[in-house]
């Protein structure tokens, strides 16, 4: 069986085994099992990737294999992966293997939940190695789904409201995506034959009138998804009533699904009208950088705190992604695989917090560096990834983003990226203070103490994503060649202004 094939079966039997449990342990071991097996074999695809391209392999997508599925529409089930789509489909497994034990205590529909959160993960391995338009449509809305089941029926507070504005909007998106895709489609016709396949596609020239209708739905409607100012307003909301794991993934992993798909798609597809309008979108998503950055200051709800962080450092994605050129579209990827580690360890500390003192609010804590010391610094751990410390993720992402977007020497992409840099400066003072109010001082309430340390579920999450980080932060080599070579094929369409 080919690996990729693979990583969308081992999902899909896991489902299928917990639907036969019939307890909490069976449906915890089955989970925690199925989604070990999914990391080891997640390990190995990099092992096999990274020995191909040192075997001297320079093809730009490995692992291709494809099953036609309705001919007479151009459409196969096609798969292949490049190192961005492997890069990605690791860190999906880091998050969703840490998202089960993050869940190790939900006991509501136990069964609907572990069942409901692995489809959503099958979506997202079925997106990131599919190389068919339509397929990757389909997945996309596989991923997308669930999420109203997960935080409408194992959410809290304002619960439905949040399920339903964000189904609703990431619907909008969607909508988007078909009338692009679709045009897309209907102008690839060459020689009376019509195909999805996103390679052969982009071997094609698409008139600049067509990429100019075409290149907003895409990129909007990918950007719904990834955050994009002003379509981010799902995203606090979804956040702050979804349950842990769900926060954890959403954040982690589906958020990552907008600007993987306006880089693979939007820009790849379609680069004159990309070069024409970046700067609308570069605009939009340097408010996206600042607002979210000045809007998570005043939050006092941990979990707002870090959804509204999210739009921050997602819009920086799509900022560097519209910079054009190799070294900003390398620290895109960068800075996706490692937001979705430390916003996925910051969601799991929020909920494992949330458990034992039954608050989110930072103004009603305090002191729990002096009773919860081992979640107390992982949660400094990943503060300090996040504004940026060298040695961690946050540092070798942003470096690359801020790098690359100063190659431009016109005043419009210098003035964009100094306002961008400027987040940095908001991101210190927010984490900061929260750290301060959360973990320092006297301990607040006398109850602290009674507080049962961390649990051996909770340390195999947070450790396995610090770890993630820790290795990003001091060997990025590896992660930012193998993100490099892959894309030459999609820079080399843009022109660097």
């Amino acid at each position: 069986m080919n690996i990729l094939i693979s990583h969308i079966a081992v999902p899909v039997l896991t489902t299928l085994a917990l639907m036969f449990a019939s307890t909490q342990k069976q449906v915890r071991t089955i989970a925690a099992g199925g989604m070990t097996i999914q990391l080891i074999q997640s390990l190995v695809l990099l092992y096999l990737f990274l020995q191909e391209r040192a075997g001297g392999n320079d093809a730009v997508v490995l692992f291709k294999q494809s099953f036609a599925w309705y001919p007479s529409l151009g459409i196969s089930f096609d798969l292949g992966v490049d190192g961005i789509a492997v890069a990605m489909i690791l860190l999906t497994s880091i998050v969703i293997f840490t998202g089960i034990f993050a869940s190790w205590e939900v006991d509501k529909l136990y069964k609907e939940f572990f069942i409901s959160l692995i489809v959503l993960a099958a979506g997202v391995y079925g997106f990131f190695v599919s190389l068919d338009l339509f397929v990757l449509f389909l997945f996309f809305e596989l991923a997308v789904i669930p999420m109203y089941l997960l935080i409408g029926i194992w959410g809290s507070g304002p619960k439905e409201y949040a399920a339903m504005k964000l189904t609703l909007m990431l619907m909008g998106g969607s909508a988007l995506l078909v009338v692009g895709i679709l045009g897309v489609y209907f102008t690839s016709d060459v020689e009376g034959v019509r195909t999805f396949n996103i390679l052969v596609l982009g071997q094609h020239h698409i008139p600049i009138e067509m990429q100019r209708i075409f290149f907003p739905m895409l990129f909007i409607g990918f950007g719904v998804i990834g955050a994009l100012f002003p379509f981010h307003t799902w995203s606090p909301d979804g956040h702050s009533s979804a349950p842990t794991a769900v926060s954890m993934l959403h954040a982690g992993v589906l958020m990552k699904l907008g600007g993987y798909g306006c880089l693979k798609v939007a820009m790849f597809l379609l680069p004159e009208a990309a070069q024409e309008m970046s700067w609308i979108f570069l605009i939009l998503t340097g408010i996206s950088v600042i607002y979210g950055a000045l809007a998570t200051v005043v939050q006092t709800d941990l979990k707002y705190i870090n959804a509204y962080s999210s739009v921050s450092h997602c819009g920086l994605v799509l900022f560097a992604i519209l910079m054009l050129n190799k070294t900003a579209s390398t620290g895109a990827v960068l800075q996706m695989i490692s937001h979705g580690l430390m916003t996925a360890l910051f969601f799991a500390l929020i909920g494992m917090l949330y458990s034992r003192t039954k608050t989110r609010i930072i103004t009603e804590m305090g002191g729990l560096m002096k009773v919860l010391p081992f979640l107390s610094v992982c949660y400094v751990i990943g503060g300090l990834a996040s504004l940026g410390l060298p040695g961690l993720s946050g540092f070798v992402a942003e470096m690359t983003i801020f790098v690359g977007a100063f190659e431009h020497e016109d005043l419009f992409h210098r003035v964009a990226t100094i306002v961008a840099v400027s987040s940095i400066v908001v991101t210190a003072v927010y984490i900061l203070r929260v750290v301060g109010l959360l973990l320092m001082g006297p301990v607040r309430n006398e109850g602290y103490y009674n507080f049962p340390k961390a649990k051996w579920f909770e340390k195999i999450a947070t450790v396995s994503l610090i770890v993630g980080i820790l290795v990003i932060g001091l060997t990025p080599l590896w992660l930012s060649d193998m993100i490099r070579d892959s894309l030459g094929t999609i820079v080399d369409k843009l022109v660097l202004k």
